[in-house]
């Protein structure tokens, strides 16, 4: 039978356009637009999660790059600086901050007196009070390399105490001060009056980037010198032994091992290290690198072995997926015009996977660049106040800290402004980890090759 001869009923009456949606179709598109929802959902959520963390921070440590400050001239008094008079450094030593602290209270004072600047009910002591713990120490150095100062009146800048600043920035209010046995409304009201007169004022603290850890009295001179030469020593130690070996370890098992159990065995042991928690790597440092070892605790050479450990399987698993990246074409295409299978790698292959070694490296020495509890376990929470030596002179192997940790034992203290200080330091570590990131763009797009 032709197609000529069907009966015109015994075709279907009734047929669906391909312009409207059928059923099937609009739950389909349906299940698309829920499935876009979540997704923008998921990323709003996480910008707002992130924007909240962001704003808290720079919120709480914004004002630790400041620092109220007080500027007068200070009369170097023989009879208490050198009481012989006869400049030896030897008996200079032998006077304390104690003499030191009372030259500076009595300039202070005599510069109050000649401003005109007073408030009643505040004694000689609550004016001495307003200069920091840390001052004395910086005046005693300075006149003990210069004994030529004394007799001189030179201009001098003091930090004020940590209620002081508090007021300025807002922590410490007049009826809070009626409740702190530190400091008292009259001594705020007395503040002011030094602020019109500028004595005191508040400014860019550069000491914040310069100073050691301070005691818990003194929060004002509290910095973070030590712990920033201690984070760099350590950086760039674990670029050092990471970076060849992670690199060499995964050219190795992608490109030349053999497919056997024991490589299956190594492969198997690399992703579980990946995932093993940051504090197992701070017991094993602490039981191979110092107790078995006999490395120095709270090194920085004992924190980068402990990081390297850390960084290694992200190495390796990162270089392998980049080096797997590259087409099998170019490695048939090397090989086909005689090139050795170790100059197809090195030649080849490596370069072309370079720009995602790069990025999984640096990702992950960012990353190791904010763990704490490793470094907690080998020591590095330790009160450093001294500056380790260069790195050619031993630095690495003498006491220091690290960013995260500082962060730590500042947020572990009670007076609000060393929990400033840990946001502060927050803030300079993020800079840390901003400058790393971009690093990695720069270097992921320098080498970035096409094929």
């Amino acid at each position: 039978m032709s197609d000529a001869s069907i009966n015109p009923s015994d075709l279907p009456q009734k047929s669906e356009s391909l312009l409207v949606p059928s059923k099937l179709m609009r739950r389909r598109n349906a299940a698309e637009t829920r499935y876009k929802a979540y997704g923008i959902a998921a990323i709003v959520i996480s910008l707002a999660t992130l924007g909240i963390m962001l704003i808290t921070i720079f919120s709480d440590g914004i004002s630790a790059f400041s620092q109220a400050t007080l500027r007068f001239p200070v009369t170097m008094d023989a009879a208490t600086l050198d009481p012989k008079g006869n400049r030896d450094i030897a008996e200079m030593t032998k006077v304390t901050t104690v003499g030191y602290k009372k030259v500076l209270e009595k300039s202070l004072i005599a510069e109050l007196v000649l401003r005109q600047v007073a408030v009643d009910g505040v004694s000689e002591k609550d004016i001495g009070a307003f200069i920091s713990g840390d001052a004395p120490a910086r005046l005693r150095d300075m006149v003990l390399a210069d004994p030529s100062l004394i007799g001189q009146t030179i201009d001098f800048s003091a930090f004020a105490t940590g209620r002081i600043d508090g007021y300025f920035k807002g922590r410490v209010t007049m009826e809070t001060a009626k409740l702190d046995s530190n400091i008292s409304p009259e001594q705020l009201q007395l503040a002011d009056k030094m602020q019109e007169a500028g004595i005191l004022d508040v400014r860019f603290n550069t000491k914040f980037f310069t100073n050691p850890d301070a005691s818990d009295t003194r929060p004002e001179s509290a910095g973070l010198g030590v712990a920033i030469i201690g984070t760099l020593y350590m950086m760039a130690l674990v670029v050092v032994l990471s970076l060849p070996l992670g690199v060499a370890a995964a050219i190795y098992l992608e490109e030349f091992a053999p497919q056997n159990r024991f490589t299956d065995l190594i492969e198997v042991n690399i992703s579980n290290l990946a995932a093993v928690p940051s504090i197992v790597f701070g017991i094993l440092g602490l039981a191979i690198f110092i107790n078995f070892g006999g490395l120095p605790q709270s090194s920085s050479m004992v924190g980068a072995l402990v990081l390297t450990l850390m960084a290694l399987p992200t190495i390796i698993i990162a270089t392998r997926a980049s080096l797997r990246a590259v087409p099998p074409s170019i490695r048939t295409a090397a090989l086909g015009i005689g090139a050795s299978k170790v100059q197809m790698v090195f030649h080849h292959v490596l370069p072309l996977a370079m720009p995602g070694i790069l990025t999984g490296t640096i990702l992950s020495l960012a990353s190791s660049l904010g763990e704490t509890g490793p470094l907690l376990l080998i020591g590095m929470q330790a009160f450093v106040v001294n500056y380790p030596s260069g790195p050619l002179a031993g630095g690495v192997m003498e006491p220091a800290t690290a960013l995260p940790v500082q962060v730590y034992a500042w947020a572990a203290r009670s007076d609000p402004a060393f929990i400033e200080r840990a946001s502060g330091a927050i803030i300079v570590l993020l800079a840390f980890l901003l400058v790393m990131n971009i690093v990695a763009i720069i270097l992921r797009r320098r080498f970035e090759r096409r094929w």
